[in-house]
């Protein structure tokens, strides 16, 4: 019998449920089913040591910080930064499965959320960006300026907003001394930043989303590790293939971004 892969649920052959990006389903349902994976996920038996076992007590972490925000906050006063990222991928997936945890999540349609585009946009993250608002239900205002006048834009067009969600980590810019709950800086618009995955490494990001087969933008196939713009992001040099070095086109070929293990090393691809 083939093996089911750990933590994620699966049925006596073990097959699993997987997201599928071309399908749509309610969100109450959706939440349900993301609440299963990842309560399996959590309760899997992992080793002592690994990644595994320290994604699952980040997982966990995690999910306190957003119940705890959910406890804040009405869902019409919360909402959800998102701009197709492998940190605010993983984000959403633990925000839908609070959702069903706290019985919310038949109270609403969609899910509250703003893109703040990039000056130069990838075209593979604006269409993955487009699945997510198809498979999870997102009802996601994007602004194409910079950072601060596109959320004073969205709150004046959301003034019931309150709460943000945001997917920084603390190995990202700006990143290192924030807290889970952090009050935006003076003369910026005003909400709370919550920071659910704060204190994840760049590697349990991958393990979480690999072991629960989240699909995720194809950029990282490519050897993309952080997501800028293309103007400024590049493929991770650290993960440039030196076996077979081309591509069937010549160029360059890199290893995927799941491959790349150090903190430091995820942001070596991009100019700032």
């Amino acid at each position: 019998m083939q093996q089911p892969h750990l933590g994620v649920q699966s049925d006596e052959q073990g097959r699993t449920s997987v997201i599928d990006p071309t399908k749509h389903e309610d969100l109450p349902t959706l939440c349900q089913r993301l609440h299963a994976r990842v309560n399996a996920f959590v309760a899997a038996e992992a080793p002592a040591e690994g990644f595994l076992k320290t994604t699952q007590e980040q997982t966990r972490a995690s999910l306190k910080i957003i119940e705890e925000a959910l406890d804040r906050y009405s869902l019409d006063q919360l909402s959800l930064s998102y701009n197709g990222g492998k940190d605010c991928l993983v984000l959403l997936v633990l925000f839908l499965a609070s959702l069903h945890t706290k019985r919310l999540s038949a109270s609403r349609a969609a899910i509250q959320s703003v893109y703040i585009l990039s000056a130069h946009p990838f075209a593979e993250v604006d269409d993955f960006v487009d699945d997510c608002i198809r498979v999870y239900s997102l009802d996601l205002a994007r602004y194409a300026k910079p950072m601060k006048a596109a959320f004073e834009d969205y709150l004046q067009h959301k003034p019931h907003v309150r709460a943000i969600f945001v997917g920084t980590r603390r190995t990202d810019p700006h990143g290192s001394n924030l807290m889970p709950f952090d009050e935006t800086d003076r003369g910026w618009p005003s909400f709370m930043r919550v920071h659910p995955v704060i204190d994840w490494h760049y590697a349990e990001i991958w393990t979480f989303i690999r072991h629960l087969d989240i699909p995720y933008c194809p950029l990282y196939d490519k050897g993309y590790t952080s997501l800028g713009g293309t103007t400024d992001t590049h493929p991770n040099p650290a993960l440039k293939n030196r076996v077979n070095a081309e591509d069937d086109e010549g160029g360059t070929r890199y290893r995927p971004a799941y491959e790349l293990l150090e903190d430091d090393a995820e942001r070596l691809g991009r100019d700032r």
